[in-house]
Formats: structure tokens, C-alpha cells, sequence
């Protein structure tokens, strides 16, 4: 079963999901994709656009050309291979808008640092940024954005050989749970888990370590930062997730979306139409697993 994801606003998401009668327990015992990775299999990736939904897709063809620009410094997403090509999921992301929109042929990918990105566009040197820029009032004011497209979730993570009662965040209750003080996920924990023990880390290093030595019992962090630590010489082989993922717009922001420069809403709605179809058609989990076999949630 996939989970559909249609608001990230915690209240939102409740009633969404009372709404389709689906789960998606930010708050519950089981959270979304824990069943899925009991049996050794990652969870779907959440699905953030109605099936049902037509959205209209403006007319782009008299376009001469459609630059996205991206970054290099930001694997899986964005990153040069050995054979020094710009490769990763937003640039196979890129590719496949193109195709969607058949425009393949007007289509190009140009990489830029990431602090010159929104500059750049404004100046007019590309079309939309595809970067996992996060979306601010004052970027707003600027350039307009898709829905999202990835959300980044946060996750529990625990030593594999702790035993526990549940698998799940309620068996943490009571228990020592390490997280990076004054970030969004020290918030978040206290807000959704005020049963549990929050331990402060100055970072995120300190942190991974006490779990290693088992002076905690778990830590809740950033998903995507965690999948690759548990796959580094770092962590050797310590810990997994435990239960599924946790989603808050109050704490971790809108998610992934496109950026878009100008005014006109046309070529943003384009957009959002090319990923509506990719969602619809699995063509972005396709590449969402090429990139996180594991999975994120």
C-alpha cells in the first residue's frame, strides 16, 4: 500500500487521513512504513498528489529552452560521477520533467554553487532551480514553487541488538533519546514525544557516538543523515530504524519543491503537472529508489 501524503501540517494530515481511511500515524503506536521494514523491504515513498486530481498543464511548447539549475555538492541528489558527469536523483528528476513535458531536446542541467543559485535565476540564467532549496518568505516574494516533491522525514534510530517492548516510538517511552539541541528535531521530539527522556547533543557527531557506546538508547534525527550513517565504516553496522517516519511543515519545513523564476504561473503549473503525471505513473518513486534503496520512511 502507498501512503498518500497530501498536507504536512500535522492537524492537516489527521484529518486527511480520517478522510481516505488511510495511515499515516505521525503520532501513532505504528508509525507509516514501519510493517514494510519489519519485513526487511523499505516503505513507499508518500505520495503528494491526488490521482484524482487533473491539474492543468499550461501550454510551454513556444519555450525555446528549459535550464534547470542544480548543485554538485549535494549527493544522492546532486553530485558528479567518476566520469566526471553531473549525475543524481534531482538531475534524473530533471530529465524525466523534460521527457514529460517533451521537451527533452530544448532540455539542459547546469550546476552552479549553491549560494549563487537563487541570484542566478533571478538574473535570468536558468528557468527553475531543482536543488532542495528551502522554501522562505522572503524566496517567496521572489520566485514561485511547486508543490513538494520529497518530504525529508525524521526517524528513530537504535542500537540493532536493544530489545524492546514494541517496535516503535512508544517503547522508548521513559528511555534516554539522544538529539542535537536547538534544532528543528530537538523541537519536534519534545512537541510529538513528551514521554520521552531528550538527551541534548552539541552535534551530531557526539551524538552518533553516544549510541554507538549504548550511552543512549536511541536517537531521533534527520532520516536521509541517518540512512547514511548507518551505511558508513562510522556506524559499523550498529543500528537500524526503528518504527516509520515522522512528518511536521511546523518543524521540517515544506519539503522539496521546485523553484521557478518569473511572474508568469504557467511554466510552474507545467511543472507541477510533469510531476503530478511522474508521481501518478511511478516514474519519481522509480528514481526515488534508484537513489534510496534503503528507503527513507
Amino acid at each position: 500500500m502507498r501512503v498518500k501524503v497530501t498536507s504536512l501540517d500535522f492537524a492537516g494530515l489527521c484529518r486527511r487521513i480520517a478522510a481516505f481511511a488511510l495511515v499515516l500515524p505521525l503520532l501513532a503506536p505504528v508509525p507509516a512504513g514501519a510493517q514494510a521494514e519489519t519485513a526487511g523491504q523499505p516503505a513507499d515513498l508518500p505520495v503528494l498528489f491526488d490521482a484524482r486530481e487533473r491539474l492543468v498543464r499550461p501550454d510551454i511548447s513556444g519555450m525555446l529552452r528549459l535550464r534547470f539549475l542544480t548543485t554538485t555538492d549535494f549527493p544522492p541528489f546532486n553530485f558528479t560521477d567518476q566520469a566526471d558527469r553531473l549525475s543524481g536523483f534531482h538531475v534524473d528528476l530533471a530529465r524525466a520533467i523534460c521527457e514529460e513535458l517533451s521537451m527533452q531536446a530544448r532540455c539542459q542541467i547546469q550546476a552552479l554553487p549553491y549560494e549563487q543559485l537563487a541570484d542566478a535565476l533571478d538574473a535570468g540564467q536558468g528557468e527553475a532551480v531543482l536543488a532542495g532549496v528551502a522554501v522562505t518568505p522572503e524566496l517567496r516574494k521572489r520566485f514561485r514553487f511547486t508543490r513538494p516533491y520529497l518530504l525529508l522525514p525524521a526517524r528513530f534510530l537504535v542500537a540493532r541488538d536493544r530489545r524492546l517492548a514494541r517496535p516503535d516510538a512508544e517503547s522508548l517511552f521513559g528511555r534516554p533519546v539522544g538529539v542535537v539541541e536547538n534544532t528543528a528535531h530537538a523541537a519536534m521530539l519534545k512537541a510529538f514525544f513528551p514521554d520521552i527522556r531528550a538527551v541534548p547533543f552539541k552535534d551530531r557527531d557526539s551524538l552518533m557516538q553516544a549510541l554507538r557506546d549504548k550511552r543512549i538508547d536511541a536517537v531521533f534525527a534527520d532520516a536521509l543523515q541517518s540512512s547514511f550513517w548507518m551505511q558508513s565504516p562510522a556506524a559499523g553496522n550498529c543500528c537500524a530504524f526503528l518504527g516509520g517516519a515522522y512528518l511536521s511543515e511546523t518543524h521540517l519545513g515544506e519539503g522539496m519543491t521546485v523553484m521557478v523564476a518569473g511572474k508568469d504561473q504557467s511554466l510552474a503549473a507545467a511543472l507541477e503537472s510533469a510531476l503530478a503525471m511522474l508521481s501518478k505513473n511511478g516514474r519519481l518513486e522509480e528514481i526515488y529508489l534508484r537513489y534510496f534503496p534503503a528507503g527513507l520512511y
